[in-house]
């Protein structure tokens, strides 16, 4: 029986607008790029670094348009692998899934290690020195236990623990901007100064900062009203943190001109700006805004990444007992204990073991994942024309948003690769074809052992689909 029975099931019609867009906003997690990544995009193409973050924002839009073609017809938990296989087949629809658990799993690992970093350092200011390890184990345990409770209880956490920070950060900017009397910054628009041969690489970044936008899909089954409010949350975590991340960049690069340590050697920029805007005692509430991002980063890859899980346990490509539901709490709690484990177990590993710092370790799971994230997007581009075509609604406009996805996506693809950059990162993208490899031989194996199996599985999809089209009123 390739379709799970395992008594339970998701708590429905439970998560509405508000928890759809936190879920997402707290995945792509704007505070993380304001606090760590933005030097990154600096060191890159330096004044232009907004420009960069724009062109990133529009670049994902474009994905966001074929992912909605789905989003906006029908939905389930796990609905990027469910998308995948009605376009493309059930193969490529589980090497999907197989991708969003590893591009998960590796995001998960950057929000413990980013909360370590900023929970150590609030620690190290009233004179505790706490041991990383036992900062990965607070953070993955409350994080765990949210997304074991209750599903509304993890979205509200997320909510509140992202909108805190962001808050935070737009004042310091506003503070910022005002210390240089709200003056335009004008060499960030110098087109003489544009750094053509650079910003490509710009765009990689913006693009790996923005990634994440679609975790809403993963909720189809407990969200109200999905077929509005999912595709929504795409296109809204999208807008609301590109402009973010842009209004975070200008003054970042404003607030550090002429600083002693140019930005892109500036591993806290958010704190050597309230130092520079003579308010050093923002650094507390920032740093505290900065943890508690980082928990929600943790929190929300947790709660995705099982719903995946999950999906594939239902079709029994992964065990059957990752498909349970908590009888109580109606949450997928195998699922993301599994994943919490994860995120828990590779860093702890890494820093004993690998004796890898900490914000090395968070720029290489980062990185890691993001070959994961652009696989993923690069099949729910192609699965889009091709799952209207079948339905008989293919327009030359979804034509065109697939091409023009395509085209923009290689930017990051082949900027991630080439030129080669220095070891580790070098051999991380094997690692994820090796990843892949395993996954592609499990599910190929799986499909050949079980040959009803494919049968039963497009018969779930159909029934999900027709569920909400006939709610749709198609």
């Amino acid at each position: 029986m390739a379709i799970a029975t395992i008594p339970g099931k998701l708590k429905a019609n439970c998560l509405g607008f508000p928890e759809l867009l936190a879920q997402n906003i707290a995945l792509i997690s704007p505070t993380m790029t304001a606090a760590l990544i933005v030097p990154v995009m600096y060191s890159n193409t330096a004044d232009w670094s907004w420009l960069s973050y724009a062109l990133g924002t529009i670049m994902l839009l474009f994905v966001a348009f074929n992912l909605n073609q789905f989003a906006k017809r029908s939905t389930s938990s796990g609905s990027m692998y469910a998308y995948i296989c009605r376009g493309l087949g059930l193969t490529a629809g589980a090497i999907g899934g197989w991708a969003l658990i590893w591009s998960y799993l590796g995001i998960a690992m950057a929000g413990v290690t980013g909360f370590t970093v900023f929970s150590g350092k609030l620690l190290s200011m009233m004179g505790i020195n706490a041991p990383p390890i036992l900062l990965f184990a607070v953070c993955v345990a409350v994080s765990w236990f949210c997304a074991w409770k209750n599903v509304n209880l993890s979205a509200r956490a997320m909510l509140l623990c992202e909108g805190i920070s962001m808050v935070l950060i737009t004042i310091l900017g506003f503070i910022v901007m005002g210390h240089h009397g709200f003056s335009i910054d004008t060499p960030q628009f110098d087109t003489k100064t544009i750094p053509w041969s650079s910003m490509g690489l710009g765009v990689v970044v913006a693009v790996f900062s923005l990634v994440g936008f679609e975790a809403a899909t993963a909720f189809g089954d407990e969200a109200k009203d999905p077929l509005k409010t999912v595709p929504s949350s795409v296109y809204w975590s999208l807008i609301i943190s590109g402009v973010f991340f842009v209004f975070v960049t200008y003054f970042e690069v404003q607030g550090t001109r002429g600083y002693s340590t140019t930005l892109d050697k500036i591993d806290q920029p958010l704190n050597i700006l309230a130092q520079l805007v003579h308010i050093p005692l923002l650094q507390i509430p920032l740093s505290l805004g900065a943890m508690l991002s980082f928990f929600a980063l943790n929190l929300s890859c947790v709660s995705a990444g099982g719903r995946i899980i999950y999906a594939l346990g239902r079709h029994g490509i992964l065990p059957a007992a990752t498909a349970s539901a908590h009888n109580t709490n109606e949450t997928p709690h195998i699922a993301v204990t599994i994943m919490a484990l994860m995120s828990f177990i590779v860093p702890t590993v890494a820093t004993l073991v690998g004796k890898v710092a900490l914000l090395d370790l968070f720029n290489d799971v980062g990185t890691c994942a993001a070959f994961g994230f652009v696989t993923v997007y690069a099949l729910i581009t192609v699965a889009a024309p091709v799952y209207l075509k079948k339905i008989g609604e293919l327009k030359p406009i979804d034509i065109a948003g697939c091409v023009a996805s395509l085209l923009l996506l290689a930017v990051p693809a082949i900027g991630s690769v080439y030129p080669v950059p220095s070891p580790p990162v070098n051999y991380f993208p094997y690692a994820f074809l090796a990843y892949l490899a395993v996954g592609a031989i499990w599910i190929a194996a799986y499909y050949r052992r079980t040959p009803t199996a494919p049968e039963l599985i497009k018969d779930d999809l159909d029934q999900s689909h027709a569920r909400y089209s006939a709610v749709a009123g198609e």
